[in-house]
């Protein structure tokens, strides 16, 4: 990819290249959000710890492969978000910052709206508009989401939770949205760094993705999982087979 490309011209020369800025545009996970914790006997709250996010490791393991060069990070990853709200804020959050790539990561959320054309239209506004200004675009697919309702859960609030996401992730709602957003990106040559089917393959071997990779329980992948993220992009700019 370009961006490969780009840090090996900064590595050789680091004052006549210009700096290297990657963004993200995404939900919770991309924010960098972990557990849940209660304000009231109703409401949920999240802790967020974006220095354990993915694009903080892959921040990292870019500093490892390219040490003398300084990789910009663009966090456009906020917490409920959609593809459709992250194609409404894309121009605030993302263009006016020029970065040489954009990795777009929606499809928890969106699942659970019931509005796949909502989530389709978003997706192809936000692949269109980052092709027109000349930014390099991934899509990645997130985490699963819970299979059951964790041990874990006690207060009412997160039990419900617990019931809508197993019922979207054990249903196959979430896999029918990202091969909805998988297909629109192959249509314009976009790269799909394929993070669920790396998820799945590990439930499938039998570990417990609920209880065992969910900080949340519910949708949240634990910190060390976000090395599987980044890893997965690296692999993807590489284009490592």
């Amino acid at each position: 990819m370009k961006i490969v490309e780009k840090m090996r011209k900064k590595a050789q020369n680091l004052t006549g290249e210009s700096p290297v800025a990657i963004a993200f545009l995404g939900d919770s996970v991309t924010q960098g959000c972990f557990d849940l914790y209660l304000t009231s006997p109703t409401v949920l709250q999240t802790y967020f710890n974006a220095e354990n996010g993915y694009h903080a490791k892959l921040r990292k393991m870019l500093s490892m492969l390219f040490p003398n060069v300084p990789v910009n990070i663009i966090n456009g990853g906020i917490s409920g978000g959609g593809a459709p709200e992250g194609l409404c804020r894309i121009d605030r959050d993302i263009i006016r910052f020029s970065p040489d790539i954009c990795v777009v990561c929606f499809g928890l959320n969106d699942c659970c709206r019931d509005d796949l054309d909502a989530y389709r239209n978003a997706m192809c506004g936000i692949f269109d508009r980052l092709i027109k200004e000349n930014i390099e675009v991934i899509f990645m697919t997130p985490n699963m989401m819970a299979t059951h309702a964790s041990c874990h859960l006690k207060c009412d609030a997160e039990l419900e939770v617990a019931d809508m996401v197993t019922k979207k992730q054990n249903d196959g709602v979430l896999e029918q949205y990202l091969e909805v957003a998988k297909a629109e990106a192959k249509k314009r040559n976009i790269p799909v760094c394929d993070c669920y089917a790396a998820w799945k393959k590990l439930y499938e071997g039998g570990v417990n993705i609920t209880d065992n990779l969910l900080s949340n329980y519910l949708n949240h992948p634990i910190s060390d999982m976000n090395n599987l993220f980044a890893w997965s992009l690296i692999e993807t700019m590489f284009e490592i087979k």
